[in-house]
């Protein structure tokens, strides 16, 4: 569920550390099922590649981001490189992924019914970021909230654990008393002091994208 315009603050936050902003709409069950989200995604990066200097981006320095299943979508891009080939672009063009509490290593057949029906398209391991992972990925930022009771913590754990056994470039933070919603809301203005979610999103994109 959820719509682009629902993450307005999203952009507001990351567009006031000076960076150009595309939040992107997927297609979400019913309708379909895995991994068409993840179809679309690719489809909006290949777009953006294309378009981002008609707004002011630079196509030499993307990132992606998102939360919750839209850092499942993130980090599946950037692990699995077929979708964005199968879109017409090149895996090469993401510098980067930020995952906010996403869900990386999870056992869908063993999720409530809903997701056990979003995920039946394929076999368990099949549909998961974490299989997929190899060496040489794009530097990866973690965050998660301790009190978080929707996505397991172990996801971004587990996730880290593989990224460093293949020297892959990966930093986890994990906020003390943010549960899963209050993370992408610590972005919005006015609750930035529950953590510094911003500063350090903004500080791996510095230190590991391009300069213009």
């Amino acid at each position: 569920m959820g719509n682009k315009e629902d993450y307005l603050f999203v952009g507001q936050a990351f567009a006031s550390k000076g960076f150009t902003v595309v939040i992107a709409d997927y297609r979400v069950y019913p309708e379909v099922h895995y991994p068409t989200f993840t179809e679309d995604a690719a489809r909006a990066l290949v777009w953006m590649h294309k378009h981002i200097k008609d707004y002011g981006g630079n196509p030499d320095n993307i990132f992606v981001a998102g939360h919750s299943a839209g850092a499942y979508i993130a980090l599946m891009l950037v692990a699995n490189n077929a979708y964005i080939e199968k879109a017409g672009g090149k895996a090469n063009w993401i510098r980067g992924a930020i995952g906010l509490a996403g869900p990386y290593n999870f056992v869908p057949s063993q999720e409530d019914p809903d997701i056990r029906e979003i995920f039946s398209t394929d076999k368990d391991k099949a549909t998961q970021p974490i299989t997929y992972v190899h060496k040489g990925m794009p530097p990866v930022f973690l965050a998660t909230g301790d009190a978080d009771e929707t996505v397991k913590l172990h996801n971004a754990y587990d996730l880290e654990k593989k990224l460093r056994a293949l020297d892959d470039v990966v930093e986890v933070h994990t906020y003390p008393d943010v549960a899963h919603i209050g993370l992408v809301l610590a972005l919005a203005d006015g609750f930035r002091d529950k953590a510094p979610l911003l500063e350090d999103a903004a500080r791996f994109v510095g230190e590991y994208g391009v300069t213009k």
